[in-house]
């Protein structure tokens, strides 16, 4: 209780749990949506520009690999000097990505804005910075239902801007589409100042000394940490590939370019509700069943998904299911970091694991495109993914949800 007083009175009198899961939960909506809403341009700028499938989906893939290079660095920069400014930065290379984006001509010009200057951006302001920096600064009862929040709205970002993007690409069309995108990176700049974290907190105060290459070494000689960074590649390759290839996927069904708009929706609005209930089961259950069993769904919803004849009904009820099991992922994972090795090097460690997820995402997306202009089907990445997902059920199982042991730590 101490120390919980001390914490929430460090971090000022207005800002309560309850501010500071809505400002996260606010830059989580903005960082995601743009983002999510990409392969509704491969289409248009693809056409405009006659490209192959291969070109843009080469550049998106990039984008999600650098993600999660950047990921641990931007990680490690906000554990030590605070998020505030990897926020920032990161919302600054994002919208310049994105406006650079509506200028590209060529597939260099698209590689460096869509893929380098956009997934360094997001490495400094998506949703993992703001987890580390909630799990600092909300008090330990709150923290899987602030992880679930968190990532909820990062969903319902997707479910706001799936549509508007079909909307707003037929209005005004996909370059203007694309500055709207880049004016709102600057709204994260002032909601990532109520994310700072005092040097003084008690939570800070109260962790045991560790150095970033301490932090490193002891994460990766951990069993279950590595058992956690494999199998959160799957939920990258699965995602990565939905995102960028379910629109092409769908018309080449027959299936209109509104049914995809509304079916990324439909994944982002059932998200909201998959991520918050994955938060509070975090709370009650073992977080690696709860991991193991999203991963073995999704494989089920796949399977299931590329069976059945194609028809909105179908397509709409798979984005509910796969909306469930979308990012739910993150809370368990992310609360699993926090129990093995606490909240110090948070943003760092769940960074890492991020990085193995941006190396699926870069996997998923660019085999999609790179298998689809060889065999005109994308059926072989959906049986893969399936495949993935039965990999990834069993790999999380053996995990130990204890706290690493530190014999000098205990001995102090």
């Amino acid at each position: 209780m101490t120390v919980q007083t001390a914490s929430n009175t460090s971090v000022g009198q207005w800002r309560t749990p309850i501010v500071l899961v809505m400002c996260g939960c606010a830059i989580a909506m903005i960082s995601f949506g743009p983002r999510s809403a990409a392969g509704f341009f491969l289409t248009p700028m693809s056409q405009a520009n006659h490209w192959g499938r291969d070109v843009f989906a080469f550049a998106l893939a990039l984008q999600n690999l650098l993600w999660g290079v950047g990921q641990p660095v931007a990680g490690a920069i906000a554990d030590r000097f605070g998020a505030p400014r990897v926020l920032a930065a990161g919302a600054v290379l994002y919208g310049l990505g994105l406006y650079l984006m509506s200028a590209s001509t060529t597939p260099l010009m698209l590689t460096l804005s869509a893929g380098l200057l956009v997934g360094f951006g997001l490495s400094g302001c998506a949703f993992t910075i703001v987890v580390g920096a909630l799990g600092k600064l909300v008090p330990p009862e709150w923290r899987s239902t602030a992880f679930g929040f968190g990532t909820a709205a990062g969903s319902f970002g997707q479910f706001l801007f799936s549509p508007l993007a079909v909307a707003l690409i037929g209005a005004v069309g996909w370059q203007a589409t694309l500055w709207t995108f880049a004016a709102l990176m600057t709204f994260i700049v002032p909601l990532s100042l109520v994310l700072s974290v005092p040097r003084t907190s008690a939570q800070a105060a109260s962790a045991p000394a560790q150095s970033f290459a301490h932090a490193l070494r002891e994460a990766f000689a951990h069993r279950s940490y590595v058992l956690l960074v494999i199998g959160f590649f799957t939920c990258g390759f699965q995602l990565g590939f939905t995102t960028v290839h379910l629109p092409s996927y769908l018309l080449d069904r027959g299936l209109s370019a509104d049914i995809g708009g509304w079916t990324l929706a439909t994944i982002g609005l059932f998200n909201i509700v998959g991520s918050v209930s994955s938060g509070y089961l975090g709370n009650v259950m073992p977080k690696r069943y709860i991991l193991s069993t999203i991963y073995f769904c999704r494989a089920l919803s796949i399977a299931a998904f590329v069976l059945l004849p194609a028809s909105p009904a179908i397509t709409l009820i798979y984005g509910a299911v796969t909306g469930l099991l979308w990012l739910s992922t993150v809370p368990p994972t992310s609360g699993l970091v926090v129990v093995m090795f606490g909240t110090r090097w948070l943003a760092m460690l769940f960074g890492f694991a991020f990085l193995s997820h941006q190396i699926g995402s870069f996997i998923g997306v660019w085999l999609g495109g790179a298998l689809f202009d060889r065999f005109g089907t994308y059926d072989p990445v959906w049986w893969l993914s399936v495949a993935l997902g039965v990999a990834s059920a069993i790999v999380n199982l053996p995990i130990v949800e204890e706290p690493v042991e530190r014999p000098a730590a205990a001995a102090v």
